[in-house]
């Protein structure tokens, strides 16, 4: 019985902080200004076919359907808590351009944001972290600034793991002001 009472008030202290948490982050993004990276949508598999062609989605690992439906979920977060944005920005890859059409519609490529997880890339990061870090230091609104990536991108740049359609708030020094998950 006190197994079953601890159980659960440490699930209603973990749902109130979430719910905490939840609410902070909705408001920092209201309050505008922020870094708002976002992982790609669900695209199942890892990594990329060899003949991997940028300009070729059929060369691609892609959104299937529940990514499709993420990115929606996505978007609705924005316009639900009426969240400004002043740019949408996302790798060149297919299925973080399909994550942004599906979520906002409109979005600009930005090769810094491009994955460098196969090997075939891996030679670019180095160059991508400083030229994305460079954008963002000179990045000065009072909306936010979305940016749709990688796995390795945004682990380079933050110093954590993300999930599929996760949300990572960030204020302009990139200090994480926190994450929501999409999924």
């Amino acid at each position: 019985m006190i197994k079953v009472f601890l159980f659960l008030v440490i699930g209603l202290l973990n749902f109130t902080n979430y719910a905490l948490s939840s609410e902070f982050i909705i408001e920092s993004l209201k309050k505008g200004g922020n870094i708002i990276f976002i992982r790609h949508a669900i695209a199942p598999g890892n990594g990329d076919p060899e003949n991997i062609n940028l300009r070729d989605c059929t060369t691609q690992r892609n959104l299937n359907e529940e990514g499709i439906k993420q990115s929606i979920i996505i978007g609705n977060f924005f316009k639900d808590n009426n969240i400004e944005i002043d740019k949408i920005l996302t790798s060149e890859w297919c299925r973080c351009k399909d994550t942004a059409k599906f979520a906002f519609g409109n979005f600009k490529t930005f090769s810094a944001l491009n994955s460098f997880y196969d090997e075939k890339f891996a030679n670019n990061e180095d160059k991508q972290i400083q030229e994305l870090d460079t954008f963002i230091k000179g990045w000065d609104s009072n909306k936010n600034l979305v940016l749709i990536t990688h796995y390795v991108v945004i682990s380079a740049m933050l110093n954590i793991g993300v999930a599929s359609g996760e949300i990572v708030v960030a204020d302009k020094k990139l200090n994480i002001l926190g994450s929501i998950t999409t999924n």
